[in-house]
Order: C-alpha cells, then sequence, then structure tokens
C-alpha cells in the first residue's frame, strides 16, 4: 500500500514541504467511483493538527494539503468562549483561503477550518505548552465540569462559506496530585486546549460526557460532514461504494 506524502503550504511564501504521508484507499476509492470526465474535488485543511487530520481519515476523507494558518489566539475583552471559538475558525478559514487563491492547484479547492476551546464558566483555558499551564488546568478541571466549543468553518469553490457551533460538557473525577503528576510526566498535554486530550490518557479521567467527543478532539464529525455535503463535496467517495 502506497504512502502518500502531504503538501503543507506554508502561508508567508507558499512554500510546499513534504510533512507526513498518510495510505491511500479513500483516495482510490473515490477516483474509482468518481463519474468519467469528471475531477475529483479538492479539499485542504486549514490546520497541521495530526488529530484533525486523523479525525477527517476517519471518515474517508484525505485533505489535498495542509494550509495552517498563524493567527493570534488571544481572547478579546468580554469575548465569550464560543464566540472566541467561532472567531478564531473564521479567521484561519479566511488566513487559509487567502493563501490558497495564490496557489494554481488549489484555487478551487474546499477548505475547513476549525478552533477547539476549553472553558470553566467564562474562563478560557490556553493551549498549554508549559509545564505550570498544564498543572493550573488539570487542578481547576479536577472534579468539576467544563465545557468544551468547537466551531467549524467550510469555504466552498463557489465562496460559499458555512460554520457550525459545537458544544460539549465534560467533567472530570477528583484528581489526585499523583494523577496530575502521572499525567503531566507523559507530555501527552502539550498544546492541547485545556491542557489534555481526551482520545489519550486523559480519557481515563473523564467520569460524563454529554455531546460529541469527536469535537472534544478537534473537529466535530457529523457537523463537517453535513457541511461539506451541503455545498456539493463528495464525501461518500472514499467508503467503497458508487455514490
Amino acid at each position: 500500500m502506497r504512502a502518500r506524502p502531504y503538501l503543507l503550504l506554508d502561508k508567508p511564501h507558499m512554500s510546499a514541504v513534504t510533512t507526513q504521508t498518510a495510505t491511500e484507499p479513500a483516495i482510490a476509492a473515490a477516483q474509482a467511483n468518481a463519474k468519467p470526465g469528471t475531477a475529483l474535488p479538492k479539499l485542504v485543511l486549514a490546520s497541521a493538527s495530526p488529530r484533525r487530520l486523523a479525525l477527517l481519515q476517519q471518515i474517508g476523507i484525505e485533505p489535498d494539503a495542509l494550509l495552517p494558518a498563524d493567527v493570534d489566539e488571544t481572547p478579546r475583552k468580554s469575548e465569550s468562549p464560543r464566540e472566541l471559538a467561532r472567531r478564531l475558525a473564521r479567521a484561519k478559514l479566511d488566513a487559509a483561503g487567502e493563501a490558497a487563491r495564490r496557489n494554481d492547484m488549489l484555487r478551487d479547492a474546499y477548505l475547513v477550518s476549525a478552533d477547539t476551546v476549553v472553558a470553566v464558566g467564562r474562563r478560557v483555558l490556553p493551549k498549554a505548552e508549559r509545564l505550570d499551564e498544564a498543572a493550573d488546568c488539570l487542578r481547576l478541571l479536577s472534579g468539576r465540569p467544563h465545557r468544551v466549543y468547537t466551531a467549524v468553518c467550510i469555504l466552498s469553490p463557489k465562496g460559499r462559506q458555512r460554520e457550525r457551533l459545537v458544544e460539549a460538557r465534560v467533567r472530570f473525577k477528583r484528581l489526585s496530585s499523583r494523577e496530575i503528576e502521572s499525567y503531566l510526566g507523559s507530555g501527552e498535554w502539550r498544546g492541547k486546549a485545556g491542557g489534555y486530550a481526551i482520545q489519550g490518557l486523559a480519557g481515563a479521567f473523564v467520569i460524563k460526557l454529554v455531546g460529541s467527543q469527536s469535537a472534544v478532539v478537534g473537529l466535530p464529525l457529523y457537523e463537517t460532514m453535513t457541511l461539506l455535503e451541503g455545498e456539493g463535496f463528495p464525501v461518500r467517495r472514499g467508503w467503497g461504494a458508487p455514490v
């Protein structure tokens, strides 16, 4: 089975580099099921997140390129967590769309962007990069409920933009100092909103989840699929049966 290198485009100069690879069963099936004379639409994921890439692959969609957008994620004064998630997802889509229009291969591609915000009340938790940040997040989340807001946006080749905001409620068990120290030692928290990854070791902390787990991971699959399908993207072409 061949591995497919992704096109990872650097926004400022649009230079292409080879990044992580993925197998091609979805693409092969899609091409086999395409009607003669029709070109398979391209799709760009406006993110370099391996989690969002894996979620798209889970539903049989292989992006043609990864186009991460560098945006300032600092919350604005009095901005609610849900408003922040929406604004950042839109900003990522706008930046990726502008870059894609300058690239002949991607000018007519579908674009998908998303942003995830973890909050306790109106307090937005950071995407932890330092040990102390992650420790503070885990102590705050210990034994109490929190909310995860994920906004997903798409842009069609015809310029139509659509979006959805998905809210999930999560409750952690009361964490002991030993559990927090063990999780911090794993390093899994790094770069994660709220200092944890529900799809990893921290899944053992969750005693209640109301809503979409894929949204908590970073990309709500039902909403993403519905938005793309509504704009004409053949979301099930990679499932192995004609559509």
